[in-house]
């Protein structure tokens, strides 16, 4: 089998490790011997074990679907909401009339 292998070099040595396979890592003071250390690792790993292939089926899984009405009315008791609610509308209105005022100096440099 063939396995992908990520060799890092760091400030004094080289970090290996398999990809896929989050616990064999391994360091060394060189790229080829940190590669000989990981490819060691790995298959002190695979003797302890094997692979197994399972099938999932996702129609198992429930999901929980959010509805477009699963917030509606949590703001309905706050005394705050709707001073954030103008708040946001100046906002925009200011960003509307930053955007536009941004298009015309665009339009008046380029002179269209």
């Amino acid at each position: 089998m063939e396995y992908q292998i990520f060799v890092q070099s760091k400030k004094d040595n080289f970090v290996a490790s398999v990809i896929g396979i989050p616990n064999v890592i391994v360091e060394a003071s060189t790229e080829s011997e940190a590669i000989s250390k990981v490819k060691t690792a790995l298959e002190a790993q695979l003797a302890t074990g094997k692979f197994v292939t399972i099938e999932v089926n996702p129609k198992e899984f429930f999901y929980q679907k959010t509805t477009k009405m699963k917030y509606a009315g949590i703001f309905a008791n706050d005394p705050t909401f709707d001073d954030l609610m103008e708040k946001l509308a100046v906002i925009r209105k200011e960003s509307k009339f930053s955007y536009y005022l941004q298009k015309s100096v665009t339009l008046i440099f380029k002179g269209l």
